[in-house]
């Protein structure tokens, strides 16, 4: 496996140039991480086209040494993060006007830029590592099938566990329990277990209602492995399905599979959410589905790019991205099917391999 951070360091750098910028400071750490390897929950990096320096403290100096190695500088900070990164600066004399990530500062650590930092100019900077990441390399693109397969087998193994007179928590906790069984390192979002007339939340809190025969039940949940990110959604039915739980959950069959199978790299986000939009729309659901088609996965569960109605940009070659299409009809219930896809150069690939057939069980 060949060390990526270089590379992917480089090319933020010439974004720098780009945006005449000395340096970027980032304080997102899935950003963090994706250029430097540092998996810790405090840091803050500053890249120049000279260096790096990786600022973090003491609880992770062991850590930071063996995940960053010589990348970059790392200092270890005794008190504050911050107080470490002027000292730091003022070491680079060249070093005057810095990036900052808009969408990665808390307005009380704004605040310090523009008060403590007052010697520098700060500007506001929006995805440049964001945009990076979202093309995955062949060990990304790993380590999210990793994932995706430690999904899939949890829910294999929780399946047969499910039945009436359970908890929604209490199959969250069967499916939780198998996903770390399966080598899963934490899980990427809350699990999503809804049962009856609340699997039409679309995002709804799993809750101790207990699941009663000829109830559909939603399981939306992940695995993380390497620090990348799966996202897996089926819905089944506890019992025999009656015969419009049947029709509807064979429209968001069809329409996950036509666009599992029709998304392309190229195309715009739009387009791609087009494919089973309109699925869904001409069997007559189309007022049920109100959320977007996806959205692209990887060390965070929720990143570029986006497949929605407003998505305009193109999706790159190497993304990853959901699928997960869905209806869903306040007081009756809701069916989503949801499936991980690289947008490769030859075609989509699935890697979320798990039945989309609707399964009863029991």
């Amino acid at each position: 496996m060949s060390d990526r951070r270089p590379a992917r360091i480089a090319a933020l750098v010439d974004g720098l140039s780009a945006a005449h910028l000395d340096g970027l400071l980032l304080t997102g750490l899935s950003n963090i991480r994706y250029l430097t390897g540092f998996s810790g929950s405090s840091a803050l990096l500053v890249v120049t086209p000279r260096d790096v320096v990786l600022i973090t403290d003491f609880r992770y100096q062991t850590q930071v040494a063996a995940e960053v190695g010589d990348l970059a500088r790392v200092a270890i900070e005794s008190s504050s993060l911050w107080t470490g990164l002027w000292q730091q600066l003022a070491t680079h004399p060249a070093l005057m006007v810095i990036g900052f990530e808009t969408a990665h500062i808390q307005h009380r650590d704004f605040q310090r830029l523009i008060e403590a930092g007052a010697r520098w100019q700060w500007r506001p900077t929006l995805d440049l590592v964001e945009t990076l990441r979202e093309r995955k390399d062949d060990d990304e693109i790993d380590a999210i099938r990793a994932a995706a397969g430690v999904a899939t087998r949890a829910l294999g193994n929780t399946l047969p566990q499910i039945k009436a007179g359970l908890s929604e928590l209490e199959v969250a906790g069967i499916l939780e329990k198998a996903l770390r069984d399966e080598g899963s390192e934490g899980f990427p979002f809350p699990s999503i277990v809804a049962s009856g007339e609340r699997s039409a939340l679309p995002h709804a809190r799993t809750s101790a209602r207990q699941i009663a025969k000829g109830d559909l039940l939603l399981m939306d949940f992940g695995a993380e492995v390497g620090g990348y990110c799966s996202d897996l959604t089926r819905t089944v039915v506890v019992g025999k399905a009656s015969e419009e739980q049947r029709a509807t959950y064979e429209v968001v069959r069809l329409a996950n599979e036509r666009a599992a199978r029709g998304v392309r790299a190229g195309m715009t986000g739009r387009d791609a959410d087009a494919i089973a939009r309109q699925y869904i729309e001409r069997a007559g659901y189309g007022d049920l589905f109100g959320h977007s088609l996806g959205h692209g996965i990887g060390l965070e569960v929720h990143e570029a790019p986006r497949l929605a109605r407003t998505a305009e940009g193109a999706l790159g070659e190497g993304a990853v991205v959901t699928i997960e299409p869905g209806v869903y009809r306040p007081g009756w219930g809701g069916v989503r099917i949801e499936d991980d896809v690289v947008l490769a150069a030859d075609g989509p690939q699935t890697l979320t391999q798990f039945p989309r057939e609707l399964i009863e069980l029991g």
